[in-house]
């Protein structure tokens, strides 16, 4: 989830955080994202080791994090490591965004009273990642994270039903 407009950039459900889901989830970020990541190392190398502003990744004491970390991002981006999910020190405000997102995930779980496959777990959630960088709007940015971002798509006031005929027509 990008910091600044807390627009998700994705989501992996997985049975087991096992090594190989974390070096699937990374190499999926890489496709996605490296060209942009790397663009911004190529716009900063010039510049000493500690006062480059590289992109940031932050995350928890898993060591599985560092590990598929350092395999595709390990000199273009920064790595964060070790952050519990409230910390001021790190300059998050009450919880970490993954965290909240997660709790809004379990909430929801909760109500439906489980998947009826792992299949339709993941459906539902890449659905919802839609949902929640399209469709709800952010207190904080006044708006939604994707315009936040700079996705402009032409949703009018019914934004989930105008996001559902655009993805029916391409």
């Amino acid at each position: 989830m990008d910091s600044r407009t807390k627009y998700n950039l994705g989501t992996k459900l997985v049975w087991h955080r096992t090594l190989k889901e974390f070096d699937d989830f990374f190499r999926r970020l890489k496709t996605a994202l490296g060209t942009q990541i790397h663009e911004v190392f190529e716009a900063e190398k010039s510049k000493p080791p500690k006062e480059r502003k590289l992109v940031t990744f932050v995350s928890d004491k898993l060591w599985q994090y560092r590990t598929s970390f350092n395999r595709y991002f390990y000199r273009i981006a920064r790595l964060v490591f070790g952050v519990p999910i409230a910390c001021k020190q790190y300059g998050l405000e009450h919880n970490n965004p993954i965290e909240r997102h997660n709790q809004d995930i379990k909430q929801r779980y909760k109500v439906m009273r489980h998947f009826k496959s792992f299949a339709s777990a993941e459906a539902f959630l890449s659905l919802r990642r839609f949902v929640y960088n399209h469709v709800r709007t952010h207190q904080k940015l006044n708006g939604f994270p994707a315009e936040e971002a700079g996705i402009r798509l032409e949703l009018g006031r019914n934004r989930l039903y105008d996001l559902i005929r655009l993805c029916s027509t391409t």
